[in-house]
């Protein structure tokens, strides 16, 4: 036969996939294991535990136009500078000031607090609901950046002193201590190290260890609060211990 035989090329070995047959394809957007959903969540949580820390970085400490040791009969018609509120219509009337309802929105004194003090005022409720607050060693600005001292909250049923959020785990918490309406109360609140202690008409009403104290920038302030009653604060006065 005239023609040159036709080359046809060696055969190939078919390329057999080594993993089990009940092998899934891998996920797109898996990273270590977690799904781009997981990674959503986590990045979430991250924010929120750094938005205290991002906040600052944005809007600065707060402002700072008084010193401790420090008194106020509020003997006067206006706050004037010393005090800062993102909201409520604080005002004075008669001699005290007046929390109408101010959904948590604290009325700040703008002095650094000194890690170990005492806090003492006298407050009434002229509410059946109590609901008497005070932020303690917070950043000037946000309701539960620090403490929070909470008599006859919600509704009168709970008193607490919390940490960092006062529906959170890291409080506690008694059920038989309520306001009276009407009833004027003079609170004393020492930090000595990581206790905090809470005094009414100088006996003691509860106590907080923390561990791990708020301490610095962006925990050195103290605020009046309030959610929905009418409150009247008066003779505020800090002192170093």
């Amino acid at each position: 036969m005239g023609e040159q035989a036709r080359a046809f090329p060696e055969p190939v070995e078919a390329q057999v996939d080594p993993r089990p047959a009940s092998h899934e394809p891998r996920e797109a957007g898996r990273v270590l294991g977690l799904t781009r959903l997981q990674l959503g969540v986590l990045a979430g949580i991250v924010v929120a535990v750094q938005l205290p820390f991002l906040l600052y970085l944005v809007r600065g400490e707060a402002p700072v136009t008084a010193t401790v040791p420090f008194s106020d009969d509020f003997e006067r018609q206006q706050l004037g500078e010393n005090y800062f509120a993102t909201g409520g219509h604080w005002r004075i009337e008669n001699g005290a000031v007046h929390s109408p309802g101010v959904k948590n929105n604290p009325l700040w004194l703008q002095a650094r607090l000194p890690e170990e003090v005492a806090i003492e005022f006298d407050v009434r409720s002229e509410s059946k609901d109590g609901d008497i607050k005070c932020e303690l060693f917070g950043n000037g600005f946000d309701h539960s950046s620090g403490y929070v001292i909470v008599f006859g909250g919600w509704s009168n049923t709970i008193s607490a002193i919390a940490r960092l959020d006062e529906h959170g785990r890291d409080r506690v918490e008694n059920r038989t201590l309520k306001v009276e309406k009407g009833r004027a109360y003079r609170f004393r609140v020492e930090r000595r190290g990581g206790a905090l202690r809470w005094y009414l008409d100088g006996s003691l009403a509860m106590e907080l260890d923390d561990k791990n104290p708020l301490r610095g920038t962006g925990h050195d302030r103290f605020g009046f609060s309030s959610w929905d009653s009418d409150l009247f604060f008066d003779n505020l006065k800090i002192e170093p211990l």
